[in-house]
C-alpha cells in the first residue's frame, strides 16, 4: 500500500498541517514519495454513530453488509452496535467496512421486548449471569432493556430490580465490559444510574433529579433524537394502551428540554441514530443536525460524532500513529454543517474509499 499525504486545517484544534498515511496509521512527519490525496479544506476523525444496529434490520450478513456500506457512505468509520441478533462479527474482517464494537444481544425479560431480538432472561435473577455471557461474546459492551411496556400496566415499567442491576452491572465491569441500558420512560432510571451503569440511551425520560444523578456519576447520553421522531407513530398504534400512548406523546413533547437539560448539566452526550432500529442506515449527518437544532453549537455537534465520541469508545483522533480514519471536506463544517454531506475524500483504515 502506497504512502498517502493529505494537508488542510486539522479538527477539533483548527490548525493547518500536513499529515501522512503508512501501513493505516497516521504520521506527523514527512514521509518521501507519498501520494497527496487530499490539498487543502478540513480534516475530520471519521464520524462515529454511537447507537447503530448493523445486524438488527437484516435477514443475512450480505444485507448487513449493505447497511454498514450505507453509512460508512455517509461518514460513519465507527459504530458502537447496540444490540442485534445476527453474529456479525465477519463482518469486522471487512477493510472496506466501519470499525464494529458489538454489544452482542440485548438482554430481557419474556414479552418486555421486540420478539426475537433479545436474549429472554424469564428470571431476573439470571441477569448477572446472563450479562457475563454477553460480555464474553461482544467487544467491550453490553445492553440491556431497562424498560418497555408491562402490557399488564398498561404503560413503561421497569424490567429489573435495583439489586440485580447493582450486581449484573458489576459482572460486567469485572469483566472489561460497559454497561448501557434503552430507556424510554423515568422509573427505570435511578436504580440503573445508581448501579453504576456507562451508558443510558434514548434517555427521554430523565428529570432534574436524575439527569443530577448522571453527571454525578459521570453516566453518558445518547439521545437518538431522529429516533425520537417516530415516538408519535408508536403513540398512534397503541390504541389499546391510552397511558403509554399519552406518555410517549409527553416524552416525545420535552425531548428538546430534556436532552439540553442533561446538556447544560454537564453530562457527556454523543451521537447516534438507532440506524436498524426502525431507522435508515446512514443518518448521521441528520442527528448531528439535529443535536445543534437542539442547542449544541456545530463544532460540539460535530464533535460528539466525531472527535470526542472515538475518544469515548477508545480511538483516538488526528494524531502521531492514531489509525488513519479521515475525512476531509472542501468547506468548514463547523460552520455550515450541509458540509458533511459532501466529503471530498473518505480514508478508512488508511484506505482511499471515496
Amino acid at each position: 500500500m502506497p504512502a498517502l499525504h493529505m494537508r488542510g486545517v486539522v479538527l477539533p484544534e483548527g490548525e493547518p498541517r500536513d499529515l501522512w498515511i503508512v501501513n493505516g496509521r497516521i504520521r506527523l512527519t514527512p514521509v518521501p514519495y507519498a501520494d497527496t490525496i487530499s490539498d487543502g479544506g478540513f480534516l475530520v476523525p471519521g464520524l462515529v454513530d454511537a447507537h447503530c444496529h448493523i445486524g438488527l434490520a437484516a435477514e443475512d450478513l450480505a444485507e448487513a453488509e449493505r447497511h454498514a456500506l450505507a453509512d460508512r457512505d455517509a461518514g460513519t468509520l465507527l459504530v458502537r452496535d447496540c444490540g442485534a441478533p445476527l453474529d456479525t462479527r465477519p463482518l469486522q474482517e471487512k477493510l472496506e467496512l466501519p470499525r464494529i464494537i458489538r454489544a452482542g444481544r440485548h438482554i430481557a425479560r419474556p414479552k418486555r421486548y421486540i420478539r426475537y431480538i433479545s436474549e429472554e432472561v424469564e428470571d431476573p435473577a439470571e441477569l448477572p449471569a446472563v450479562v457475563a455471557e454477553q460480555a464474553a461474546v461482544g467487544d467491550g459492551w453490553v445492553k440491556l432493556v431497562g424498560d418497555w411496556i408491562d402490557r399488564e400496566a398498561g404503560d413503561l415499567a421497569p424490567l429489573w430490580p435495583d439489586d440485580v442491576l447493582a450486581e449484573a452491572i458489576k459482572v460486567a465491569h469485572d469483566a472489561g465490559a460497559r454497561v448501557t441500558a434503552h430507556v424510554f420512560g423515568e422509573d427505570a432510571l435511578p436504580g440503573l444510574i445508581r448501579a453504576g451503569i456507562d451508558c443510558i440511551e434514548h434517555g427521554t425520560g430523565l428529570t432534574a433529579d436524575t439527569i443530577d444523578l448522571m453527571a454525578d456519576h459521570g453516566t453518558a447520553l445518547v439521545p437518538t433524537l431522529i429516533n425520537i421522531e417516530t415516538f408519535p407513530d408508536l403513540a398512534a398504534g397503541a390504541s389499546k394502551y391510552p397511558v403509554y400512548a399519552s406518555h410517549m406523546l409527553d416524552l416525545y413533547g420535552r425531548v428538546r428540554q430534556t436532552v439540553g437539560a442533561a446538556v447544560e448539566a454537564g453530562v457527556p452526550v454523543y451521537a447516534g441514530t438507532d440506524a436498524g432500529g426502525g431507522i435508515a442506515h446512514g443518518r448521521i449527518v441528520d442527528e448531528i443536525v439535529a443535536l445543534h437544532e437542539l442547542g449544541l453549537s456545530r463544532a460540539d455537534a460535530l464533535g460528539v460524532a466525531s472527535w470526542t465520541a472515538r475518544e469515548w469508545l477508545g480511538f483516538r483522533g488526528i494524531e502521531e500513529g492514531a489509525a488513519a480514519d479521515v475525512i476531509a471536506y472542501d468547506t468548514d463544517p463547523r460552520t455550515d454543517l450541509a458540509a458533511l454531506r459532501a466529503p471530498s475524500r473518505v480514508v478508512l483504515r488508511g484506505r482511499v474509499i471515496h
